[in-house]
């Protein structure tokens, strides 16, 4: 039996990403190449992780070499470097369209009257089902990283926020930092949507505005695309946000540096 768990243990072990394709990647990928080497390799060990359980199944005529399947691994552990390898259970498969893919869907009001529409998504996180993601828009992101876009980090907050079984902008956490940041990020989410509803025009995307567990998502593109506005608009999040995800690839040097030795949350 002793050697029965060893060889379930051993067999868990995912073989590491190639240096030569990871060093590629890594130099080519605008968040890691700033990541310094304590945070690098432990994502090189998260992707390796990722893409030894997760089945990546490209739609239509798009293929993933190697390198590309780095790559959308690499970006969807980013989130995952202080919570750790718990934020990918759940769930196995990532779908990976193309371009923006269309969705159908329904809905039935208190009046008893069916109403059905298509969306057009650049990603979808399900439950307990797959991540679904736009290459196209992965590729446009590491084009322009400081836009405040990061698919891969938005849907991937999805994935933690659903761990606990609830969608509603609250990942799994100690449980009194879980009131600090449910007080926090509601404070922030009310004044932000008075905000919208107001009709003033945000820095940050409107689209944060839809649900707490989507302005939780958005907030996560912000912290690894422009921490700087996040914190000047809403710092008790960005605070949050840097503990549970450690310091943003974009904080400025100096900064970064520093917390490599910060403990994780």
């Amino acid at each position: 039996m002793r050697l029965l768990g060893l060889f379930k243990r051993l067999r868990r072990t995912p073989p590491p990403i190639p240096d030569d394709i990871w060093n590629s990647v890594r130099a080519d990928t605008p968040w890691l190449c700033r990541l310094d080497e304590v945070r690098a390799g432990r994502l090189a060990t998260l992707s390796a992780r990722f893409l030894h359980e997760k089945a990546i199944t490209p739609v239509g005529e798009l293929t993933l070499d190697a390198p590309a399947r780095c790559r959308l691994a690499a970006l969807c552990c980013l989130p995952l470097l202080e919570f750790g390898g718990e934020g990918l259970h759940g769930w196995r498969q990532v779908l990976v369209y193309p371009d923006a893919f269309r969705v159908n869907r329904s809905h039935v009001d208190a009046a008893g009257v069916l109403h059905e529409w298509q969306d057009e998504l650049i990603g979808e996180a399900w439950e307990q089902g797959p991540l679904i993601l736009s290459w196209a828009d992965i590729e446009a992101d590491c084009a322009d990283p400081r836009a405040g876009y990061c698919v891969a980090a938005h849907e991937m907050a999805h994935k933690l926020d659903a761990l606990d079984g609830v969608l509603d902008g609250t990942p799994p956490l100690p449980r009194p930092w879980q009131r600090e940041w449910a007080r926090d990020f509601q404070s922030a989410y009310d004044a932000f949507a008075d905000a919208v509803d107001a009709g003033r025009r945000t820095a940050i995307d409107p689209y944060a505005v839809e649900s707490p567990e989507e302005f939780f998502a958005v907030a996560t593109e912000y912290h690894f695309s422009d921490p700087q506005l996040l914190r000047s608009q809403m710092p008790a999040v960005a605070d949050h946000l840097r503990r549970l995800y450690g310091a943003s690839p974009f904080e400025p040097w100096p900064l970064l540096r520093a917390t490599a030795r910060d403990p994780a949350p």
